[in-house]
C-alpha cells in the first residue's frame, strides 16, 4: 500500500531552531521545527494547527515508517486511509 500524497511528514532534526519556526520549502509544501519534551510530547505549531483545522480534543492518526518518518494525516484523509488499510488486511 502506498501512502497517500497528502500526508504530511514532521522530522526531527539537529538544527538549532526556535520551536514553531516555519521553513516554507515549496508552493504548499511546509516543514515546522518542534522540540521534543521529556514524556516525549509535542506541540503542533499553530500555522499548522490552523493550516489543517485542527482542534482541542481531535483525534489524529500518527503513522510511522523506520526509513521515511512520521506522518499525521489531516482529519479529512483519515477515514479514506483507514479504509484503505482495512482494505489490504482483508487481501
Amino acid at each position: 500500500m502506498t501512502t497517500p500524497s497528502y500526508c504530511g511528514m514532521i522530522s526531527i532534526t539537529n538544527h538549532t531552531f526556535e520551536s514553531g519556526t516555519i521553513m516554507k520549502q515549496h508552493e504548499d509544501k511546509f516543514a515546522w521545527t518542534v522540540k521534543i519534551g521529556e514524556k516525549g510530547q509535542f506541540v503542533i505549531p499553530k500555522d499548522a494547527r490552523d493550516m489543517f483545522d485542527l482542534q482541542p480534543g481531535d483525534t489524529i492518526i500518527v503513522l510511522g515508517d523506520r526509513k521515511r518518518g512520521l506522518a499525521i494525516l489531516p482529519k479529512e484523509a483519515q477515514k479514506e486511509y483507514i479504509s484503505r488499510i482495512f482494505d489490504e488486511l482483508e487481501k
